[in-house]
């Protein structure tokens, strides 16, 4: 990022400048009592919470200060033009705007080029990049990080004891959309990263349920809920919010060293001296993202473009870890034919493994032994590509124990489940090349990236709102939070200040590296 700074630089102020004269008095006053008796009969935390708040108030007086020493600094220009190519000529000094920082409320005053009948310019805004609202780039940085850890109740409290500043729900959660503003750009302009061509390039994509406000549902979605009556009139039963919910698509990209495995590797325990279980291959270089906007075509897109960045060529080993759902394999092999990649989808095994407990329970008791074993046995089957042999065979078992009606359906959906997969259950080929084989790190985020923050208990979300977090939590996850905070600031200075001049760079700025 560049700084902007006075084309001609200004000889540093003497010791005895009254430029911060005020800042001195306040300095000198904080030291008087730290030297006087009053002090001394403080205890140290005492003594942390004044100064807390005096050395807050020093902080904010030195900023006042060096504000004001650049407004008396500030050159005037013969004229300055706007993006409408009018050139305002009449200058007016003592323009004034409020500006709201961690360290408290500090007054801007700068030099106003003006021309009858159009809007008044203050190049010396851009020096600064001064925001459009109230809210200074620093109290707007501590509010969205905060957003992204917990409720904006917290995030009020955390903004008021970190700056003694308080701000209102409404003003966070715009703070927390402004900051949002360049997520999408940020990733697609990213430079093209090539990773290691012997790695396995794995992308993923599931959805969590959001509770949001009537007005941001998808029509079909408030549709039912208008037509749903509720138990209770103050809150929702168990099930109720099924129509009060907006999907969060979630899209991950990683990489994945191989680590080749064996069934036995994948169901070892540490009873009946089986072996220790080899490690599964282990997510690297994870990307993440979400998104209550875009639909799941948009959001596979999206994970696409991030998986092409690592790998343009298409020269990597491309795997889909889906947990079976058809729409979702669907999306993925249509944007495999629009890209021309061979993607290789292979379906969670944890999923098989609960359809696989689901039928067990058919044939055996709660809690005997005799479930795990059948279990084992089957999913080992199962690993070693035999899928629709596993699903004749517990058919054939549910008719020779002659099943009631209702345990029966459930083995024909554990059977008819492992037919309908059988081509994306190719597991001894996954498990020799060292793939992975479970979707551990899409859940994760569904989890981390959604239901953490965003199910808090009476939570209820709009669009926009809902948007912003899930990207910023994205971002942090991601580990890109100050990269992308540079570049934000960037474009912020782009769209607030340079676009009001008919040149990029007005006359007496000069771009510093």
């Amino acid at each position: 990022m560049h700084t902007i700074l006075p084309a001609t630089a200004d000889p540093v102020q003497p010791e005895s400048s009254p430029a911060f004269a005020a800042s001195r008095h306040r300095f000198e006053r904080i030291v008087g009592w730290l030297e006087g008796a009053d002090a001394g009969q403080l205890a140290h935390g005492e003594l942390e919470e004044r100064l807390d708040v005096e050395g807050r108030e020093l902080l904010r007086q030195m900023l006042q200060d060096h504000l004001d020493l650049r407004a008396q600094r500030e050159p005037r220009l013969e004229a300055v033009v706007g993006a409408d190519g009018v050139a305002r000529r009449g200058v007016e000094a003592g323009h004034e705007r409020g500006l709201l920082t961690v360290f408290g409320k500090v007054e801007v005053s700068r030099l106003a080029y003006r021309r009858r009948g159009h809007a008044n310019l203050h190049p010396a805004d851009s020096d600064l990049n001064l925001p459009v609202e109230l809210y200074s780039h620093g109290l707007r940085r501590l509010a969205v990080v905060e957003a992204t850890r917990g409720s904006f109740d917290g995030v009020r409290e955390a903004v008021r004891r970190s700056t003694g500043q308080r701000l209102g729900k409404r003003q966070l959660e715009a703070l927390a959309q402004r900051a949002a503003t360049d997520f999408d750009t940020f990733y697609e302009e990213r430079k093209l990263t090539a990773g290691n061509p012997d790695d396995v390039l794995v992308i993923s994509c599931d959805g969590k349920g959001v509770v949001m406000r009537p007005d941001a549902l998808r029509a079909a979605t408030a549709q039912a809920a208008a037509r749903s009556t509720n138990k209770l009139a103050t809150r929702l039963s168990k099930g109720e919010k099924r129509n009060r919910k907006r999907m969060a698509e979630v899209g991950s990209v990683y990489d994945v060293r191989p680590v080749p495995r064996t069934s036995d590797d994948v169901l070892a325990g540490a009873h009946d001296g089986e072996q220790v279980a080899r490690p599964a291959p282990r997510a690297r270089n994870k990307w993440l993202m979400a998104s209550v906007v875009e639909d799941a075509s948009a959001v596979v897109s999206r994970v696409f473009d991030e998986a092409e960045r690592r790998d343009s060529d298409h020269r990597r080993t491309w795997i889909a870890l889906v947990d079976g759902n058809n729409h979702q394999i669907d999306r993925i092999q249509a944007e495999a034919h629009a890209r021309q990649v061979d993607v290789t989808i292979v379906v969670d095994f944890v999923h098989v493994l609960e359809y696989l407990w689901k039928a067990a329970w058919c044939f055996y008791d709660e809690g005997d032994p005799g479930a795990e074993r059948w279990v084992r046995d089957r999913a080992r089957a199962v690993l070693k590509g035999q899928a629709a042999g596993v699903a004749t065979a517990i058919r054939r078992k549910a008719a020779r124990d002659r099943l009631d009606q209702v345990a029966r359906a459930a083995v024909d959906e554990c059977a008819a489940y492992l037919i309908r997969k059988r081509l994306y259950l190719d597991y001894p080929t996954a498990l020799e090349r060292g793939w992975p084989i479970a979707t551990g790190v899409i859940e994760g985020a569904c989890r981390h990236l959604v239901k953490d923050r965003m199910d808090i208990t009476g939570a209820r979300w709009g669009l926009e709102g809902a948007e912003a977090i899930l990207k910023m939590r994205a971002i942090v996850s991601n580990h890109d939070f100050e990269e992308y905070w540079r570049y934000h600031l960037a474009h912020e200075h782009e769209r607030v200040h340079r676009s009001r001049y008919v040149d990029a760079t007005p006359r007496h700025f000069a771009l510093v590296a």
